[in-house]
């Protein structure tokens, strides 16, 4: 895959690496109000300064709305994705798209060696690769017209 190569330390050097955080017991509606504040779709979620998990989007529609449950009175705990799908920041784009499409999701928290590092989304992935590719073309447009 051309572009694919770029490691997702350098998609989260150009992104930048600031990961937005929920507390556990926030209702879901403050949550989703900070994620559309933010324009985000996903807010990790931490309990005692720990991460215990995810809440997405997919998670609001299917376990709140899909399940006519109150986002005023829903705790955040009760519907979010508790295992996470992580990468390490050495992997490259091509590897961390792989994992999105298999896996079938579309945030991935970024870990160090246990550390957080930052999270990159399917759309991230996706911009990267286009950017990658745009850069090639370019390059290939300059030379043959040389």
């Amino acid at each position: 895959m051309l572009g694919a190569t770029g490691c997702v330390h350098e998609l989260l050097a150009h992104k930048g690496t600031i990961v937005v955080t929920v507390d556990a017991s926030a209702s879901v509606y403050d949550a989703v109000v900070n994620m559309n504040l933010r324009h985000i779709g996903s807010l990790l979620v931490i309990d005692d300064d720990t991460i215990i998990g995810i809440l997405t989007e997919r998670d609001v529609l299917v376990r709140v709305v899909g399940a006519d449950r109150d986002p005023h009175e829903t705790r955040v705990r009760d519907v979010m994705t508790p295992d996470l799908i992580v990468i390490d920041p050495k992997v490259t784009v091509g590897e961390a798209m792989v994992v999105v499409t298999s896996r079938r999701c579309r945030h991935l928290p970024v870990f160090d060696r246990g550390r957080l590092c930052g999270i990159v989304s399917a759309g991230d992935l996706s911009a990267w690769l286009v950017r990658e590719q745009t850069l090639v073309i370019n390059e290939l447009h300059d030379y043959i017209v040389r």
